[in-house]
């Protein structure tokens, strides 16, 4: 008979914390090694996190709702199934936007033993009093010293935020561990009025500053999910951050059209997968990053960063949101392989089968809300990319094209718009038209070999 803890697991090298938004089971269920135990949303997925081993839930430490440090206890397990369970246990006591260590990424996996961390420095309790205030400078720790630099290494969208308001992180003291600054933290102190203190004068207005909409009779509140608000937080940073600028192409897709019609029967049967137009554009993108690779890099600073890897995002819309699922090496796959890493995601992204390290590393995304009908989109660039191309509806038009003679005539095309939203800070309209010209050449000549 062993007791086992259930703990956080750690989603990725930048994950701190997550939100345990669902139990899959109850006190005194029979779990089996490996099936989904709970569910958890972090700013990168939502995920069942599978039992760590077989046993019966003897007791639940956190509950629906709460944001807790990654390695925290989220549960017990009985090896043992005919031991007693206990009886449920008050909910943890941890702050809501509590830090966690800077270890390596883990496995998606729920982690057995919270002294089993991630590499890094060990997992402290809770400290401070949450409210953002100055410390006194003592418990700082000297510059440069460990303690500073656990207090400072904050999560990319704090630091963010904290950045737009001209607040320096490690003038604060965070109720996280180690005393890490949280969200909840820099925001509380934003609220009470220290963005002016620490000489956020200077910079532009947010609209959080507005006056904020009251209910009216009749209106129905909801909080926000997890994975809402962090897709609020983004999009905004997102906005604050690049340069944003787009520019629209008429594609003719009739080619590629008549390509699927002759082959669809034989690629089904060759490899159980579903021939759309999407691989077609994934193929295309990838030839285009490798001649623009601006389009292809990142921003640091007054650095560019130029991807050597392809890094495809996918965005698929989910009923409770919208997740992008990343196509690693993109530029290494053939036609037949991107299909079916696209239909992999896509299908795991929508059941939170998604391993989190699927959803990181992107270097440029597609969007593709012409599925719904949308004609043409100028996305938001997903950081720290710096192009998002936005696919509208692929359908038939009248077209004027050139006869054999020279005449022209009016033919029936199958055409979409194409846009692209690039960060003019490193990319110029030269290069992004010249970028969407390629795509637009390299489509209307598709090749006929599709397996």
């Amino acid at each position: 008979m062993a007791r086992i803890d259930v703990v956080m697991p750690q989603m990725g090298e930048s994950i701190a914390e997550g939100t345990l938004s669902k139990w899959l089971k109850k006190v005194g269920d029979t779990v089996k090694r490996d099936e989904p135990l709970f569910e958890i949303s972090t700013d990168k997925v939502d995920a069942e996190i599978p039992a760590p081993a077989a046993g019966v839930l003897a007791e639940i430490v956190v509950t629906e709702g709460q944001t807790v440090a990654v390695q925290t206890v989220v549960a017990r397990l009985e090896s043992d199934v005919n031991a007693k369970v206990a009886a449920p246990s008050a909910p943890a006591k941890v702050p809501a936007g509590a830090g966690a260590s800077s270890g390596t990424a883990q496995p998606a996996p729920a982690a057995v033993n919270a002294s089993a961390a991630s590499e890094g420095p060990p997992a402290a309790s809770a400290q401070g009093n949450g409210n953002g205030t100055r410390s006194n400078g003592a418990s700082h720790g000297a510059p440069g010293s460990l303690e500073e630099r656990l207090r400072t290494k904050s999560s990319p969208l704090v630091r963010r935020i904290a950045a737009e308001h001209g607040v320096e992180i490690s003038s604060l003291h965070g109720s996280g561990i180690a005393g890490r600054v949280t969200k909840r933290d820099l925001m509380q102190f934003l609220d009470s009025g220290g963005a002016s203190r620490a000489g956020a004068a200077r910079m532009p207005a947010s609209p959080s500053h507005l006056p904020l909409p009251e209910p009216w009779p009749g209106d129905r509140v909801e909080t926000m999910t997890k994975m809402r608000s962090l897709i609020a937080d983004h999009m905004v940073a997102s906005r604050h951050t690049s340069a944003h600028v787009s520019n629209f192409f008429e594609v003719d897709f009739t080619r590629v059209a008549r390509i699927r019609a002759k082959h669809r029967a034989e690629f089904e049967r060759a490899t159980g997968e579903k021939l759309t137009y999407l691989p077609f554009i994934i193929k295309a993108v990838t030839e285009a990053l490798k001649a623009y690779p601006v389009v292809n890099a990142a921003v640091r600073g007054n650095q560019i960063i130029f991807r050597k890897p392809i890094n495809i995002g996918i965005a698929v819309a989910l009923d409770w949101g919208l997740i992008v699922p990343v196509i690693k090496n993109a530029e290494n796959l053939s036609l037949t392989g991107l299909t079916r890493s696209l239909n992999d995601l896509a299908n795991r992204a929508r059941a939170k089968k998604l391993d989190p390290r699927e959803v990181q590393d992107g270097t440029f995304t597609i969007t593709n809300p012409g599925v719904f009908g949308s004609l043409v989109g100028t996305p938001i660039i997903n950081q720290p990319q710096v192009a998002i191309l936005c696919i509208g509806a692929i359908e038939k038009r009248p077209k004027v094209i050139i006869g054999a003679d020279g005449e022209d005539t009016i033919a029936i095309r199958t055409c979409a718009y194409l846009s692209l939203s690039f960060d003019h800070r490193i990319v110029d309209g030269a290069d992004a038209d010249r970028f969407m010209a390629f795509v637009k050449r390299h489509i209307e000549n598709a090749s006929e070999t599709v397996l």
